[in-house]
């Protein structure tokens, strides 16, 4: 399990997150990052999710620990506002009203469907190539219980809402979550 990240590297990444924005909307190009060393060089799966006016506008990331943080956060910062295929790509003039929200996530573990904690743990559900994923923070903001954000799972990975009784498998992993 990786350390928990500061507030002081919290408010890093954020920064950076919305200085990947900024930069691609002034010249397409992606972010090269400033962090040199230190806990944000560490390879971290992390969701960049971004709302304007309080509304969904996009939210994409690697459920694994694949590159360092800070490069996955720049990138996953730009993938949520051009490559969500739920919304349009987001707008330059969006940016005022725009609010970044990064998920640091734990690494994911096999689990049976009743040891999953609604409002600790994110899901994974997953049967041959179908797989979805929600963050611990979408049941909450939903008021969903067990059952339902299991549900909900299967739903994302393409499968019957039912499917994790019916031997999808169910991993659980924790995320540290923070905003602007």
């Amino acid at each position: 399990m990786s350390e928990p990240l500061t507030p002081e590297e919290e408010q890093t990444c954020l920064r950076l997150a919305r200085r990947a924005l900024e930069y691609h909307f002034e010249t397409g190009l992606p972010l090269r990052s400033p962090v040199r060393s230190g806990p944000l060089k560490a390879k971290r799966g992390a969701f960049v999710t971004l709302t304007v006016d309080g509304e969904l506008r996009g939210c994409i990331g690697y459920p694994l620990p694949v590159k360092p943080l800070d490069e996955t956060i720049i990138e996953m910062a730009v993938a949520a506002a051009t490559q969500d295929t739920r919304f349009e790509p987001l707008a330059a003039g969006e940016m005022d009203r725009l609010k970044i929200e990064i998920s640091v996530l734990g690494l994911p573990e096999r689990t049976e469907a009743d040891q999953v904690e609604v409002g600790r743990h994110g899901i994974i559900v997953s049967k041959g190539y179908f797989r979805g994923l929600l963050l611990p923070q979408v049941p909450l903001e939903h008021h969903w219980d067990r059952e339902t954000f299991l549900r909900h799972g299967c739903l994302k990975a393409g499968l019957p809402p039912e499917e994790w009784k019916r031997g999808a498998e169910i991993e659980t992993f924790t995320a540290q979550v923070f905003s602007e």
